[in-house]
């Protein structure tokens, strides 16, 4: 019996081959986000364990904290010893060099009931603390000056950011001349692929004298230098979203607006923008995103300073600064180590859920919109 000749052709080997490429790739990719949220929320339930509830470090005295170890003290030299930079206290029974003397930084030691005090406080309450002090005799996570930080450095950073990226997507969506959007459009996507540090020595050097001079502060680093390199990164990916979305407008509602008498900017501004507005809040989601999770210009031009006050002008540190500054020289394992996991996890599930907002809830409502539904 012949095969029907409107049937479907046998695929190729190559063809099963690729198909399942994209299978595997695609199930990795998703199972290694599943194993970084994972990996990262494992580290943060050491802070539920029972050991989290005691502090070694805080229980013992000033003197013993800060008393160096020496190993056969007794048989140093004073040559040694001065090579050492201990302290030399001579016994006139043996003539020798006796034991080092306790090094006192500038304060008393800690009394036994403020220490014990200090040993009962649990590390959720510390949490709440209204300072960021981890490596101290008595550790402060309060983590409420990390995430004011953030807020200041991501609002001034949308505040500027997102209103530039739409009018360049409006710009090169319905004014530009065809030969200006085709140079315009790569140049700023092209800001995308710009090194952070690069932007943070640009704003360590130049933006913080200029707004130093320009507005008096008091700071050179501080929100607003940070929120101005934050917009920089912002830019090009609400652009970028913005514009595909103000190109993807049907082109009738252009014509008829037009037709109507209204002008390119009263068509622009009241017909094509309304009904790309899913994929411009999409595109400021994303941008959003960008500025909560940035890391080396927040370190290099915020001041890096954990203060909680309102003002703008203010040195602050955000979330992703204080991880990336302070995890490489934690101690595994101890209430600092998880602190700074937990602060991963909110910095993970903020910016995960943005990106699933704007994937799975506001683009798919750009889709209906468009097809009428």
């Amino acid at each position: 019996m012949s095969k029907h000749r409107f049937a479907a052709a046998q695929r190729h080997r190559g063809e099963h081959i690729a198909e399942w490429t994209i299978r595997i790739v695609a199930s990795t990719s998703i199972l290694t986000i599943f194993l970084i949220f994972v990996f990262v929320f494992r580290e943060t339930t050491t802070l539920f364990s029972p050991d989290a509830q005691n502090i070694p470090s805080s229980s013992a005295t000033a003197e013993e904290i800060l008393t160096p170890e020496l190993y056969n003290a007794d048989a140093l030299t004073a040559e040694e010893a001065h090579e050492l930079n201990i302290p030399e206290v001579y016994n006139p029974e043996t003539g020798t060099l006796g034991e080092p003397e306790p090094i006192a930084l500038g304060g008393p030691e800690l009394p036994r009931s403020s220490t014990k005090q200090v040993a009962e406080r649990s590390v959720w309450n510390r949490l709440t603390d209204a300072a960021w002090q981890p490596v101290s005799s008595d550790p402060k996570f309060g983590i409420m000056p990390l995430l004011v930080g953030t807020a200041k450095t991501t609002f001034l950073a949308i505040l500027l950011g997102a209103p530039l990226g739409i009018l360049a997507a409006m710009y090169s969506a319905f004014f530009a001349p065809a030969r200006v959007r085709n140079v315009l459009k790569p140049t700023i996507e092209l800001l995308a692929g710009f090194p952070s540090v690069v932007i943070g020595f640009f704003c360590l050097t130049i933006v913080a004298t200029l707004m130093q001079d320009l507005l008096g502060t008091e700071a050179r680093l501080n929100a607003i230098v940070g929120g101005i390199g934050l917009s920089i990164t912002v830019i090009p990916i609400v652009f970028s979203i913005a514009e595909e979305s103000l190109s993807a407008v049907p082109k009738s509602l252009r014509e008829a607006s037009l037709a109507l008498g209204g002008t390119e900017w009263q068509t622009a501004y009241r017909v094509m923008l309304p009904a790309a507005a899913p994929g411009v809040f999409a595109a400021v989601l994303l941008g959003i995103g960008r500025a909560f999770g940035e890391t080396m210009i927040a370190i290099m031009a915020t001041g890096n300073a954990p203060m909680l006050t309102a003002g703008i002008a203010d040195p602050v540190r955000t979330v992703a600064a204080t991880i990336g500054a302070e995890m490489g020289e934690v101690v595994w394992g101890s209430d600092h180590y998880g602190v700074l996991f937990l602060l991963g996890t909110i910095l993970f599930v903020v910016s995960f859920g943005l990106n699933a907002i704007t994937e799975l809830y506001v683009k798919q409502r750009l889709i209906r919109k468009f097809q009428g539904q």
